[in-house]
């Protein structure tokens, strides 16, 4: 399956799963929110350039916004995690093993302990971000980082469960 075809999947497939099931859970006390949207952006290939991965990340975040009528407040979250992505990937891994082994972040490919460190980051910086933008202030802070904390615990609950159920095969890059 080509890349584009496969992300494109990927693309529907996390905006109805966050729309149409995710959503509908409700918010223990208005302090939990389970988000796995933003695994997509996580998901998408190395190789993928600066300027296209925050254009798709922002047309990502525009589409969930259009579904939850949040206008703009996941697209934020989305292009600010696609923007520091290739910092934190640069700091994990070293420059042969994004650019010779393998196409695209996963436990396989990155192993364990970068994969959730990578994941644990993105996570909180999404969220921290996140929930920042919905209270534009930060009110009572301890409620903040604790909504902050709770909201990305239950979140990296749900991608180590998608990476652990949906076991993708790495696929190792070649010179085409």
């Amino acid at each position: 399956m080509s890349s584009l075809l496969k992300n494109s999947i990927r693309f529907v497939l996390f905006i109805l799963i966050q729309v149409y099931i995710l959503n509908q859970v409700p918010p223990l006390h208005r302090f939990v929110v389970p988000y796995l949207y933003f695994l997509y952006i996580l998901w998408l290939p190395f190789k993928m350039g600066k300027l296209s991965l925050l254009i798709i990340a922002c047309l990502f975040g525009l589409t969930l916004d259009l579904f939850t009528g949040t206008l703009g407040l996941h697209a934020a979250a989305c292009v600010m995690i696609a923007y520091i992505r290739p910092f934190i990937l640069s700091l994990l891994l070293s420059q042969e093993t994004t650019e010779q082994s393998y196409t695209e972040p996963s436990i396989n490919s990155m192993g364990w302990a970068p994969y959730s460190l990578y994941a644990t980051l993105l996570t909180f910086f999404h969220h921290f971000y996140l929930v920042l933008l919905e209270w534009l202030q930060f009110g009572d802070f301890i409620y903040f980082i604790g909504k902050v904390g709770a909201t990305s615990g239950i979140s990296l609950l749900l991608i180590f469960l998608t990476e652990m159920l949906f076991n993708r095969k790495a696929k190792y890059r070649t010179n085409k």
